[in-house]
């Protein structure tokens, strides 16, 4: 596999046709149809095909379905443990940090930015076990932090894959770039992330599924910081 050197994390070149406004109809139907075999237990896999099937989607357009669609008791757990971002003042906040960045790279960069079934903002990037920042890394950085700094989150944990290369590299440069700014962050990267979120009793920052359907309290903040901070990003609602 070559070398990840892209400077941006944007659109796909297929982007503008594979998400025109002429698929939204058929990727909503299938987002709520593939939620709904989910509620009645059917696997992800051949439920995906189904409905991808279906709707003649291409591969593409099944992940961003994939990554919009829940069940309705995975929808349920996460309303009920979501709290406002109003939460964060004063509290101690540990953030999914790939999960985080990611998502506002896209967003910044102009990539697609799905509005999914739980209200959460998801990207359809992908950092292939090496991640290398782009030109969007700092500014996104700095949107949190603004954002943190406003709410007057006492303190902030950053976790980081280890297993993603560069991950390391990129938890001292969350490091230098708080100090620089004199905000009460840390970051680090280890083995796995999922497992400190879930057993932490801080407030959670993630978009995660697999978090959101355990952790005990967390707050939707990518969607409140693209909504407050990125009001140009392409978003592509697929709620129903």
């Amino acid at each position: 596999m070559s070398p990840d050197t892209r400077l941006h994390r944007g659109a796909h070149p297929d982007d503008r046709r594979l998400f025109a406004p002429k698929w939204l109809p058929a990727l909503r139907a299938a987002t709520a149809e593939l939620s709904w075999l989910l509620s009645h237990g059917y696997a992800m896999p051949s439920s995906l095909k189904l409905v991808g099937d279906r709707h003649s989607l291409t591969e593409r357009q099944r992940l961003a379905v994939s990554r919009a669609a829940c069940s309705d008791a995975s929808l349920e757990r996460r309303r009920a443990h979501c709290l406002p971002v109003q939460s964060l003042q004063g509290a101690a906040v540990i953030i999914d940090g790939f999960n985080l960045l990611i998502t506002l790279e896209a967003a910044l960069a102009g990539g697609v930015v799905l509005v999914c079934r739980d209200g959460c903002l998801r990207d359809l990037a992908s950092v292939h076990g090496t991640y290398r920042a782009v030109e969007e890394t700092k500014a996104a950085l700095e949107v949190v932090g603004t954002a943190l700094a406003e709410l007057k989150a006492a303190e902030v944990e950053w976790l980081f894959d280890s297993p993603v290369s560069n991950s390391g590299r990129l938890a001292q440069h969350v490091r230098d770039f708080a100090r620089e700014r004199d905000w009460p962050w840390s970051a680090q990267a280890v083995v796995n992330p999922d497992a400190a979120l879930l057993s932490s009793d801080k407030l959670a920052i993630s978009s995660d599924s697999t978090i959101l359907d355990g952790v005990a309290r967390w707050v939707n903040h990518g969607a409140y910081l693209v909504e407050r901070y990125v009001p140009r990003a392409w978003l592509v609602d697929l709620r129903a």
